[in-house]
């Protein structure tokens, strides 16, 4: 196995990326890709699943664009965790993001640890691991890349780009980018542009990696190490962003773990820490430490209304896509007000907008849940995206 191509699992074993189920690709081969930071990077392997069949006119493709810690396999059972994709409860027979009506292509974005290039991959100028030599990306990077991934798959125009997080992100970036290329987005729990309290978020997670020990300066690999403690801290308290207090409340409240009466010490006494410390053991078994700094520094970089002077109307000025805005009550993370934001830019401009702020107590993490009106207005939009394409259906 080439060195930079294994991801550690359970237990320490190494898992050959190549080896998992899905399709992988080389792109970039010819001329590198040039990056926002003024770097250039080719080839690009990209590692992706599809869902459902491509029509003959090939106009009922959807791109989904995973968040932070997500990756390629968003439905079915996860060949790491061996649970389910993250958002199998979307996708499928039937469900909102139809596998028998749509085309739907799911890439691990650039930077990520589940095949496509990133961090923790082959340096091909060196023949090791990347770590920090791996040069620093934006969103629109990792958008750059996914276009590269529709033209290889011969997609003249986009159904649709899907994303909830740092998925909206992308789907807003892909309307802005590349507007001909496709024609309705749905960008779910996002923003503009990322705050400054997300950016203080973020901070926290990336010293806690960094001040790991086993960290060795990014070179973990060469080392044969794992920041596995400071990426689980950093998960621990990123998870905490991605929930609600009600919801906290709701599942865990003050119960203690498995005892009747609190230690007077520092193990997990009560169900809620207990909670994070799974969440965080899980977390490092599945993702890359240095995938994590990067990807979180991608979105701090994230701002559509400073690319455009300033000016947030200036961003859709004359597009003709199609837009559907979610946003969840209890989101505080990405609030109804960032969400807001995007749709009057959109208004500004006289743009092609729908807007639902969906009631749940589920905090950010509610674009993964099953919540039945999410899913009606999910169904709706894309029904009324081919409805205004002038067709029954893509």
């Amino acid at each position: 196995m080439a060195s930079g191509t294994g991801l550690q699992g359970t237990g320490g074993g190494t898992i050959d990326r190549r080896t998992l189920p899905g399709e992988f690709v080389t792109l970039a081969k010819e001329a590198p890709l040039d990056l926002d930071s003024g770097a250039r990077l080719g080839p690009i392997n990209v590692a992706y699943t599809t869902h459902g069949t491509l029509n003959t006119d090939k106009s009922n493709a959807i791109l989904i664009c995973h968040a932070l810690t997500g990756d390629q396999f968003v439905c079915g059972t996860h060949p790491i965790t061996k649970r389910p994709g993250w958002w199998d409860t979307t996708v499928g027979p039937g469900k909102p993001l139809d596998t028998d009506r749509y085309f739907l292509i799911c890439p691990n974005l650039l930077g990520g640890c589940m095949g496509t290039t990133g961090p923790s991959e082959t340096n091909p100028a060196t023949g090791k691991p990347w770590g920090l030599d791996f040069p620093v990306i934006t969103i629109g990077d990792m958008v750059n890349v996914q276009k590269l991934l529709v033209d290889h798959l011969g997609i003249g125009q986009l159904f649709s780009v899907i994303g909830g997080s740092m998925g909206g992100m992308q789907a807003l970036d892909w309307a802005v980018r590349f507007p001909e290329r496709v024609f309705s987005v749905m960008p779910i729990a996002s923003a503009l542009r990322t705050s400054a309290q997300n950016i203080a978020h973020h901070e926290v997670g990336r010293q806690a990696v960094m001040a790991d020990p086993d960290w060795c300066g990014g070179r973990y690999q060469e080392e044969g190490k794992r920041p596995h403690r400071g990426l689980a801290v950093a998960r621990m308290g990123a998870h905490i962003t991605y929930l609600s207090e009600s919801a906290l409340t709701r599942k865990f409240g003050r119960s203690l773990q498995g005892r009747d009466r609190v230690t007077y010490g520092f193990e997990a006494d009560f169900q809620v820490e207990s909670y994070l410390r799974h969440q965080g053991i899980t977390f490092v078994d599945r993702f890359d430490a240095n995938s994590y700094l990067y990807i979180t520094r991608a979105m701090d970089y994230f701002d559509l209304v400073e690319e455009h002077g300033g000016v947030a109307t200036d961003i859709f000025a004359g597009t003709n896509v199609r837009f559907g805005v979610i946003s969840f009550t209890s989101d505080w993370m990405f609030p109804t007000a960032e969400n807001r934001e995007i749709v009057k830019a959109l208004n500004g401009v006289g743009a092609n907008v729908s807007f639902v702020e969906i009631e749940t107590d589920q905090g950010h993490d509610s674009f993964l849940m099953d919540i039945a009106d999410y899913h009606r207005v999910i169904r709706g939009f894309l029904e009324g995206a081919a409805e205004l394409r002038g067709a029954a259906g893509p």
